[in-house]
């Protein structure tokens, strides 16, 4: 999960078994631990639909915003959509994050943190 800029706020490996609504109610309630109740919007896409929602509105308090595919014949970009694909590349962009080297689901979300942690430090060490 990240924020609008693309930091990333809360991390979930999960095997590719699970479902990534199912997986969703862990990562709010991740999040939740994490930057407290301040979120109280959360865009998702399709994948995210069903008892989701109601779930996270009712004992979360966050509203979760579906974002449309548009009825376009041709490709779009998503409206927020992009940000993620963003940080995934940003990730991707750290060699221990390539590909699942690590045999554990929490070491993989730890080198997701360390490659979030070295590309935040070089943005606030670079100069204008």
């Amino acid at each position: 999960m990240v924020d609008t800029v693309g930091f990333v706020l809360a991390v979930l490996v999960t095997p590719a078994s699970i479902q990534d609504r199912v997986a969703a109610r862990a990562l709010l309630l991740r999040l939740r631990a994490t930057v407290g109740d301040r979120i109280r919007l959360v865009w998702a896409d399709g994948g995210y639909t069903g008892t989701l929602l109601e779930w996270a509105r009712t004992t979360l308090g966050v509203v979760v915003e579906i974002v449309k595919r548009p009825d376009l014949p041709r490709f779009t970009v998503l409206p927020r959509r992009w940000v993620v694909e963003r940080s995934l590349a940003w990730i991707v962009g750290h060699r221990r994050c390539v590909r699942d080297y690590e045999r554990l689901s929490h070491h993989h979300e730890a080198m997701v943190r360390w490659a979030m942690i070295r590309i935040t430090s070089r943005r606030l060490t670079q100069s204008p």
